[in-house]
Order: C-alpha cells, then structure tokens, then sequence
C-alpha cells in the first residue's frame, strides 16, 4: 500500500492550521496582540503526523497526534509566553544590524564567552546583550555569520532564500513496530522524532556519554518525560576500548539511527553512517544547515535566520518557540516511518535551516482580534479562535541517565564494556 506523501495535497487553510497549533498565541510582544506567522510550517507538521498515524496503523498500532499542536507543546510545560524579540526561553535575541535585522543565541553556559571573542570585546557573563547589540548594530548580517561561524556562535541575519528548498518527502511507507532505533540526539527535534518512532512502536534505546548527557534532564522533567516515556537509557564511554566496542556493536544492530550533532561527533567515535546505510539500516541526520555545513544552531536562531518571522510596526519577533526543533523532530519521525521500495538503506539528511525555509510563502496573513475577549483570526474556512499551548500527558516515566545499559546490552548480545 502506497500512501502519497503529504506535501502532494497541500492542506487548504494554512492560517486555521497557525491558530490551531498554538504557535500564533507565542507570537507577538509581551504588551501586544498575537500576529499570524507566514508560510505553511503548522500545515506540514500536521501533514507529517496524519502520515506517522497512517503508517503505523499498518504496523497495527495507529498513533493520533497533531503534529501543529506538536509546534507549541513545549511552552504548555514550561508555561512561556511570547516576548517579542527575546524569544520565549530568553536565549536568543533579534538584534538590528547595519543592514536589516539578526539572530543571535545564547544558550550555552559557555557562550558569554564565546559571544566576546565574536565582538572582540569584553562582556558582562550576565548580561552580554549590550555589548553585543552594539556591535551587531554597526556590522553586516553576513559578517556576523562569518564570525559566528569561526567562535562557534549560533547567528546570523535574518534573510529568506530567493528560491525556497524543496521540502523533504517519505518515500514507501515502512512502519516501525518492533525496530530498533539507537538515538544519539539530545534536547528537542531528535528525541521528538524517537519518542513519535516510540509511539509507533519502536524499541528506543536512548545513547549518551559519561561527559555529555542530554541538556534538556536539566530542563523542564514533564516535558523530558512526555518525550522519552518508555524508552532505554544506555551510558557508554567512547573514551575507552571497551566502550568504543559496545557503541559499534549497539549500531550494527539498530534499524535506524538518529544523530543530531555534526557528523564529526559520531565519526570520532568510529561510527560510520555510509557502512550503516550501506547494511540496510535507515540512518537520520539532523543539523542545522546540512552535513556538508560546520554550522551550529537552535531552534530559535535557525528558524528566524531561515526568515520565519512574523512582524509589526517594530519590527520582527520570534515565532512560537524553537519552532524548528518541533518541526524538525515530526519530519524526522515521518521520514524515518518511510524507506526505498528496494528495501536499501537510507540516509535522510535533514537541514533544519532548509526545512524552516521550504514552509515559507508569500501568501498574506490576517490579523487576528478580540471578540467577546478572545482573540479570534479569519480563516479561508471561517473564524477560527487562536488556541492555547496544549499538553500531552506521558505514558510512563523516563528513564534515569544509563540505568538501562548491562540489561540493553545483555538482550543485544553484545560483551559489556
């Protein structure tokens, strides 16, 4: 059975899909109305996630989740709301530049730091938005990026590609039940994409290192919870011969890997994407601009220096929250729940950046306003009430960081370190 992919019926009303999502109620300045994103990105993920609940209802376990509603699900626990050009977890900033606007993160513990050595100047580790402001201010967008680039800071203007990337699309519809996926990713699109592949009913066994646990343990626990509910937590030393030994042997038997940082990260750990693919196995690659690009990124900058914002008289302003994580991750999930019809491995290399990018049209937007104290936006298929963040509620709890690892192991077979 072939199910068309989605983008082969664009969804009618992109607008009521925005209001849906929850993202249009993030959107806009603290003191202000909420505006209406451009471009189509809630009618993809919805397109994504009516694909993942298709494909695995042929797997025997068919999955509802909206995958708008996946958009905006973070800010439901964690409780953000919009705040104009300081995106809603307060880590990035849209800053003027000498010609137009600019993205820059901030979310690392070492990035004050870094954002010095971008200026070449001394800042303030609490606050180093000053500092930088101005000098963004009296520099290109293109050379911010340039510089950026070599300290290692995610930024960059805010520009939309002249000829938007063509988006990417499953191919035969594979259901996962009973797979193995060894994820190797961290905060939000890479384990979003191995929780829906859970759902799905995958075998998710989550991989970190001693030196290098996922950051988001150190964010909000329902929201860890909700995306890794179920699945297997394995802790393995690459430093070691041992280690180095078990995290091959736990990629040579995975049906699909998720990556989620440059491919230098996992090669320097012996661990070869082309041999993988070349076995059989589906291999997802999530960064921010493309394997062949050194870039770095999240979700908040890449989505804005894609040119997804939304704008009034003031300016631009973020668009819901990191929306590219959540896109990316439902994408991720769709794709991943697809393979060639010969039954070949595939690398899916996905540009988190380009994704952004390929939802963008120049189609108007409507401004939304308030009725009988709601606000309200108009649609193509009538007045649609901007909805609210809604959360999911777990199926279970998430694992502790490695308590999984000698049973993980013992099942696959494979010599602990």
């Amino acid at each position: 059975m072939f199910i068309p992919p989605p983008h082969a019926s664009p969804a009618p009303d992109p607008v009521r899909d925005w209001a849906d999502s929850g993202v249009v109620a993030l959107t806009g300045r603290v003191d202000g109305p909420p505006i209406v994103p451009p471009g189509r990105a809630a009618t993809v993920a919805r397109a994504m996630a009516a694909w993942i609940a298709d494909v695995s209802a042929l797997g025997g376990r068919r999955i509802g989740v909206d995958g708008a509603g996946l958009l905006s699900e973070r800010a439901a626990f964690t409780g953000f709301r919009r705040r104009g050009d300081v995106s809603l977890g307060g880590s990035c900033r849209l800053l003027p530049a000498a010609d137009g606007w600019a993205a820059v993160s901030c979310a690392r513990p070492d990035d004050p730091a870094l954002l010095g050595a971008l200026v070449s100047n001394v800042v303030d580790e609490d606050d180093p938005w000053p500092v930088v402001a101005d000098w963004v201010r009296h520099h290109s967008g293109a050379e911010l990026a340039q510089r950026g680039a070599l300290v290692s800071v995610a930024a960059g203007p805010v520009s939309r590609a002249h000829t938007p990337p063509l988006p990417p699309m499953p191919l035969h519809p594979r259901p996962v039940d009973g797979l193995l996926v060894v994820d190797f990713s961290a905060l939000w699109a890479g384990p979003l994409c191995a929780h829906l592949l859970g759902l799905a009913g995958a075998r998710v066994v989550k991989v970190e290192t001693p030196d290098r646990p996922d950051g988001a343990r150190r964010g909000n626990a329902s929201f860890y919870r909700l995306l890794h509910a179920g699945h297997e937590s394995v802790v393995l030393d690459p430093a070691t011969t041992g280690g180095r030994r078990a995290l091959t042997a736990l990629v040579a038997a995975a049906d699909i890997v998720i990556e989620a940082s440059r491919p230098r990260a996992l090669a320097g750990f012996g661990l070869d994407a082309a041999a993988v693919v070349d076995r059989g196995a589906t291999w997802v690659s999530i960064t921010a601009s493309g394997r062949a690009s050194d870039r770095i990124g999240f979700g908040d900058d890449l989505s804005a220096t894609a040119g997804l914002v939304a704008r009034d008289a003031k300016g631009p302003v973020f668009v819901g929250d990191a929306l590219a994580d959540p896109l990316t991750g439902v994408t991720a999930a769709a794709l991943a729940m697809s393979a060639p019809a010969d039954g070949s491995g595939h690398l899916w290399d996905l540009s988190m950046s380009d994704l952004v990018a390929s939802t963008l049209t120049d189609d108007p937007v409507p401004k939304p306003t308030l009725r009988e104290g709601r606000w309200v936006v108009e649609t193509a298929s009538g007045v649609v009430p901007i909805a609210a963040p809604r959360a999911r509620t777990a199926a279970g709890c998430a694992p502790e960081s490695g308590v999984d690892t000698a049973a993980v192991l013992r099942s696959l077979g494979i010599a602990a370190p």
